[in-house]
């Protein structure tokens, strides 16, 4: 499965991360803001967030693309993550945050979303796992690079991002925990 971020994102991310930028900081997170959109999503409690004002703004984030009827990499991707978030404890949602996207909106409510988190022991304060209209997904995902026409075929490839410094990393699905626990921490010290 060839996985390929989509240029305009890397244009973003290039022109953003360019050593001394004339750009003003609130010009920045505009830009960032309308790039990923500011589109309405539900999370798992059945709350209405805006994905960039809500989800990333201000956050280092760790997003995986899930559906709940998954038998098989959704489940071993939610458990390596909950094993990631677990050496993070005390730096949860402020200003780390895990993300869990629904590639198949259709049947993912709010509260099969809640369930599968439960089920995977990972329904913890600062995750939060998104689902919503279809066409608000599929935009956020498209511009995240991970979109497949076929949800049995989606990408494994989980995304980390300093939002504010506007670094983002691909991680495999095949690294492990102590991998991405450091790839992680990285992030979050650049502040």
């Amino acid at each position: 499965m060839k996985i390929v971020l989509r240029s305009a994102f890397l244009a973003m991310l290039l022109v953003c991360i360019q050593p001394g930028s004339s750009i003003a900081a609130e010009d920045e997170v505009e830009r960032a803001r309308e790039y990923f959109t500011n589109l309405e999503l539900i999370n798992q409690d059945g709350e209405a967030v805006r994905f960039f004002d809500d989800v990333l703004k201000d956050k280092v984030v760790v997003i995986n693309f899930i559906f709940t009827n998954c038998q098989g990499a959704c489940p071993l991707m939610t458990f390596k993550l909950s094993q990631v978030r677990d050496q993070f404890e005390g730096q949860i949602g402020d200003p780390l945050q895990f993300v869990s996207l629904s590639i198949d909106p259709e049947r993912d409510t709010p509260a099969a979303m809640k369930a599968f988190a439960q089920e995977h022991k990972a329904d913890h304060e600062g995750w939060v796992w998104l689902t919503g209209n279809p066409d608000h997904l599929d935009n956020i995902i498209k511009r995240l690079g991970q979109f497949a026409e076929d949800v049995e075929s989606h990408s494994t490839m989980m995304l980390a991002g300093n939002v504010s410094a506007a670094h983002w990393i691909k991680i495999q699905p095949y690294e492990m925990p102590p991998q991405i626990v450091e790839k992680v921490a990285l992030l979050l010290e650049e502040g």
